[in-house]
């Protein structure tokens, strides 16, 4: 009994400091009978010294994962929402992260984009827990950078395999990302879009605007999915790429119209529904306006039978 009050103790004060949860006795264990009561008899060694951050609101699944992932000598970290989580990712580093969808002040699907969005997290797996997994739901998280689902309740040998997986994917050599390159392609400075808060947002807004062009999101709706506010998202683009997030969109559909209209056979009207615009006239006129010439002129140079 002394045991497990000790764990609560222990976890509540991880929260809030980040000091990794220790093992506290395999008394505590009786509390996870009719979810899965064999995982003690997995054999510590495989996960033995992984950091594992688990962002969880509901004390009682963070509870479950904490007394597994310490029965496997893990090194374990709490958070108990999205904005918490990035905040220690950032600083914990940690290997992998198991992360709810649903929580409050700020959801899984934000946090991960911001986590993607940001040079230090990037690269640490993001596995999401979920009591639905519904298709779209899972569509949606993979979308925004996650690696993959757990559903609850949680079956521990499920997440063993999981993260085995997952580590031996994130440990294999990758080639250096050519960080110049992409921001002459963009028109942004690497120190401009660095990795502050301003150079995250507007590298996590701009894949959710390169991801939708078709139809993309309002700007209310485009700040709070990456859980800030319309004039917040504004001033990152602005210190990042010296446009509005409007200003900005504006340049990426012509630029992508740029590209249909020379490499692909589309004809304009469905080059025009691929980049936003509702009808041919739109953005034809558009279009005009960015290059001195009408869509047609432009198909006709690099296909004259057009």
């Amino acid at each position: 009994m002394q045991g497990r009050f000790a764990a609560r103790k222990i976890i509540r004060a991880a929260a809030s400091v980040l000091s990794p949860v220790r093992h506290a006795g395999v008394g505590r264990h009786e509390r996870m009978r009719g979810m899965n009561d064999d995982f003690l008899s997995m054999a510590p060694g495989q996960l033995a010294g992984l950091r594992v951050l688990v962002v969880e609101d509901r004390p009682e699944d963070r509870m479950l994962l904490v007394d597994f992932l310490t029965s496997q000598d893990c090194r374990v970290y709490v958070a108990e929402d999205g904005n918490d989580g990035y905040r220690k990712a950032q600083m914990v580093q940690p290997d992998i992260i198991l992360m709810d969808v649903s929580m409050p002040v700020c959801d899984g699907l934000a946090a991960c984009r911001l986590l993607k969005a940001d040079q230090a997290t990037r690269g640490i797996p993001v596995i999401f827990l979920t009591a639905a997994a519904l298709p779209g739901e899972r569509v949606a998280g993979l979308s925004a950078g996650a690696v993959d689902y757990v559903a609850k309740p949680f079956d521990f040998e499920e997440v063993r395999l999981r993260l085995l997986i997952h580590l031996r994917v994130a440990s294999a050599p990758a080639p250096a990302p050519a960080l110049a390159a992409a921001g002459a392609e963009d028109g942004t400075s690497a120190a401009a879009a660095g990795a502050t808060l301003d150079g995250v947002l507007f590298r996590a807004a701009r894949k959710l605007l390169r991801e939708r062009l078709d139809h993309t999101p309002e700007l209310m709706a485009l700040a709070q999915a990456l859980n800030t506010n319309a004039r917040r998202l504004n001033q990152a683009f602005r210190r990042c790429a010296g446009t509005t997030v409007f200003e900005f969109l504006r340049e990426e559909r012509m630029r992508e119209a740029r590209r249909l209209l020379c490499e692909t056979s589309l004809d304009i009207q469905a080059i025009s529904q691929a980049v936003g615009y509702g009808n041919r006239g739109n953005f034809s006129t558009a279009f005009r306006e960015r290059f001195g010439m009408p869509p047609t002129a432009l198909r006709q140079e690099f296909d004259p039978h057009a």
